[in-house]
């Protein structure tokens, strides 16, 4: 009996196995990887320039200001905070596998990263500069004028090449191996019996329909309050900014969930900071549906597994400035 038993038993792996491996595919979440084909010698002089707060008028503020790769790419703020403490408009997304949305910024007006990369630096809100001044800055020191020629392959530093070596240091980073991956990719340990039974309810309840593929989230837009309406203090109207219709007013890039424990507070406002409310409230304005305490909890669980392992960054040094480098501007 028992040497029947370990015979069935031996029958039945090949197909279990099969089964969870074919998570890959069947799943609606798709696995984060980690970033392939990069130009090295470009990330580096990108790094640089992600840390770099000579790109702002107040010579303080650097992209990783309100995106710090310690704190899962954000600021953890409502809202972030630019030049003469001035609050920004609306919540700070997260950078990490940022490369991976349809498109960037909550409305969506930047197509890739390199679109997005510049905007920040003449904001007025943000680093206050202007590209004129970001450059003349650079063409002041000559570490950067060396590096730049070296990756470039010539005299001249623009705008356009500062953003794409911005955007080729974001395509590094990505958070693979999260639990939730291990698990897509077969193993059964990675996740615990409430985050399964999270991930069933994230996917029964509905929430799947907007957040899936490898960001869960992040490659479709949608109104905040689809089915409720959403009060709020902020007064973006999402994507009806970029393509100036009606229909787009309060439509935002959905948000990619990856990492979603670390990232608060949460919404495009910032208004909410625990991930189980918030979880309560979407549910509620997006689907209708009013979750127990024990789905919300559950759901909530689940969302944890979506951490992944970020990014080591070993922070750059920075070369320093000359006679010529134009001068900090405190107001």
């Amino acid at each position: 009996m028992k040497y029947n038993f370990i015979i069935i038993l031996i029958s039945l792996l090949p197909s279990l196995v099969y089964a969870n491996s074919n998570r890959l595919t069947t799943e609606p979440i798709k696995v984060i990887e980690p970033a392939e084909n990069v130009n090295t010698s470009m990330v580096e002089l990108g790094k640089k320039l992600w840390f770099e707060p000579r790109l702002s008028r107040s010579n303080i503020i650097s992209c990783n200001s309100c995106h710090n790769l310690a704190k899962g790419g954000v600021d953890n703020l409502p809202s972030s905070i630019g030049h003469e403490w001035t609050i920004g408009p609306i919540n700070s997304p997260t950078v990490l596998n940022a490369e991976l949305n349809i498109a960037q910024f909550w409305n969506g007006r930047a197509h890739d990263l390199q679109a997005q990369a510049s905007g920040p630096i003449d904001n007025p809100k943000e680093m206050a500069f202007t590209h004129t001044l970001a450059v003349e800055t650079l063409n002041s020191i000559p570490e950067y004028k060396s590096e730049f020629k070296k990756v470039f392959n010539s005299n001249k530093i623009s705008i356009d090449n500062v953003a794409t070596a911005i955007a080729e240091f974001e395509k590094t980073l990505r958070t693979p191996n999260s639990a939730f991956d291990l698990w897509l990719k077969g193993d059964d340990n990675a996740l615990t019996q409430t985050e399964k039974d999270g991930y069933e309810l994230f996917k029964t309840k509905g929430c799947i329909a907007c957040h899936s593929g490898a960001l869960v989230g992040g490659s479709t837009y949608q109104k905040m309050g689809l089915i409720k309406p959403y009060y709020t203090k902020n007064s973006d109207v999402g994507r009806s900014a970029v393509t100036g219709k009606e229909s787009d007013k309060f439509v935002f890039k959905v948000p990619t969930l990856r990492n979603i424990s670390l990232t608060y507070p949460y919404f495009h406002d910032g208004a909410v900071w625990s991930l189980k409310e918030a979880v309560m409230i979407m549910a509620d304005l997006q689907t209708g549906q009013t979750l127990s305490d024990d789905e919300a909890n559950k759901i909530t669980a689940f969302l944890t597994s979506l951490t992944g392992e970020h990014p080591q960054v070993i922070l750059p040094q920075l070369p320093p400035s000359t006679d010529k480098t134009p001068k900090p501007i405190m107001h």
